[in-house]
């Protein structure tokens, strides 16, 4: 019966080795994830029936930005890394074709890899994501097929913290382990899952929160070449006396896809100006040199939009030496200064003037932190989240002037998860 082999598994030391790896150590962390799974399999009993042949759990992380915001897809630098709340399955593969997904507060979805095509009525769904991952992955070469799963995600809907690239890398996880033997290069996961958002989901995203979710730890990204470049960078912010925060300001991701949009949409518009598609190709001296011609062909706001490109591309570097060195006065310097070309220059803190929750917390978080440690801005702006580096010692204090503005529960300390797409067998 399943439940002994659930059971079984959850009381493994594999099973408590890859808790502590993918969300940290400690009893209370172990009996948290032992519950989790374990309403996946009772939920999957519920909705399927008693499982049979070969099991599996996946789990794909969500995303910080940790530098670069915006530069990605103009074909600039970032710094990201995988976080320890990710989205995980329960997975039962099948062979009638369908993927059938069942996600913890929504309606199960069915979709048949006989039709992958393309439809533009389904952008913006995740029925687009499930299709499309198929679909990108057959025209790749790759094997897809039928698969029945339960799904619960700690990496909530419009955080910041990129739950839809989780989502993707994890159904491209599940086809890639079921029918592929699990051996797709992590970052042509991440190319796979960044095709599905543009193609099939209507969102022209840039890389960034694909990879770093793929690939997991915290990394460097340049993404000048064909070929984005990916080099690891070791940090443990713990270990340095500091807590990695994103403070979840109440406000919503899922109606500013424009808005996102608009950005890439000014930065390129300036990039053709000058015959190139992206910033990057452009030296940031011709730019400079042509604002008087550029304000009456792109308008002032495109031309910040690509200051800030440069200067925020720029500051990774910067940080990337500051970690290398162990110097995180600097690092704290280089995020607040990016934090404030978000807000001046990209002008991606608030989407409308009656709604400014992010500009308000990391407002509160500078008065809070005066100079020890840092804010900014975090992943796509305009609603939602923001990133705080708090010493230890102030964290509770942190956290309470946190919720008593934005709500119980609004801020979270984060672990950077070693780890990208993982795929865990059950047990015979």
């Amino acid at each position: 019966m399943m439940i002994s082999r659930w059971d079984a598994y959850r009381d493994s030391d594999a099973f408590a080795a890859r808790v502590a790896t993918l969300y940290g150590a400690g009893e209370d962390v172990l009996q948290a994830q032992k519950a989790r799974y374990g309403k996946l399999v009772e939920r999957f009993e519920a909705r399927f029936g008693a499982p049979e042949g070969e099991l599996f759990f996946f789990s794909a992380p969500g995303r910080t930005e940790i530098g670069g915001n915006h530069t990605d897809h103009n074909n600039g630098r970032v710094l990201a890394a995988a976080v320890n709340l990710d989205t995980v399955a329960f997975v039962q593969k099948t062979d009638d074709g369908m993927m059938v997904v069942d996600s913890e507060g929504f309606p199960p979805i069915t979709v048949d890899t006989a039709n992958l095509a393309v439809n533009e009525e389904d952008f913006g769904t995740t029925l687009a994501l499930i299709r499309g991952t198929a679909g990108i992955m057959r025209e790749m070469g790759y094997a897809v097929g039928g698969f029945r799963a339960t799904v619960s995600s700690s990496v909530l809907r419009g955080s910041g913290l990129s739950s839809s690239a989780a989502f993707e890398v994890l159904i491209a996880a599940i086809l890639d382990g079921l029918y592929n033997g699990f051996v797709v290069d992590a970052k042509q996961r991440a190319v796979i899952a960044q095709k599905v958002e543009n193609v099939y989901f209507g969102k022209p995203c840039g890389l960034m929160d694909q990879m770093a979710s793929s690939v997991g730890g915290m990394v460097t990204i340049d993404f000048a070449a064909q070929e984005a470049q990916v080099e690891a960078i070791a940090c443990d912010f713990a270990a340095k006396g500091y807590a990695l925060c994103v403070v979840n300001t109440g406000g919503n991701h899922g109606d500013l896809t424009d808005d996102y949009a608009a950005i890439r949409v000014e930065m390129e518009a300036v990039a053709n100006q000058f015959g190139r598609r992206v910033l990057r190709d452009v030296p940031q001296q011709q730019v400079e040199e042509n604002i008087g011609r550029l304000r009456g062909a792109v308008g002032e706001r495109a031309i910040l939009r690509a200051l800030h490109f440069y200067d925020d591309n720029e500051r990774v570097l910067e940080q990337v030496a500051a970690i290398r060195e162990g110097n995180l006065p600097a690092f704290f310097d280089a995020v607040n200064r990016s934090g404030d070309s978000s807000w001046k220059l990209l002008q991606n803190v608030y989407a409308r003037p009656t709604e400014e929750q992010m500009a308000l917390a990391i407002e509160m978080s500078r008065r809070f932190l005066k100079g020890e440690g840092a804010q900014r801005v975090h992943g796509g702006g305009f609603a939602g989240t923001i990133q705080a580096y708090v010493p230890l010692d102030r964290l509770q204090d942190y956290v309470r002037t946190m919720e008593a503005a934005f709500g119980r529960g609004c801020c979270t300390p984060l672990m950077i998860r070693p780890e990208g797409a993982v795929m865990m067998p059950v047990g015979a």
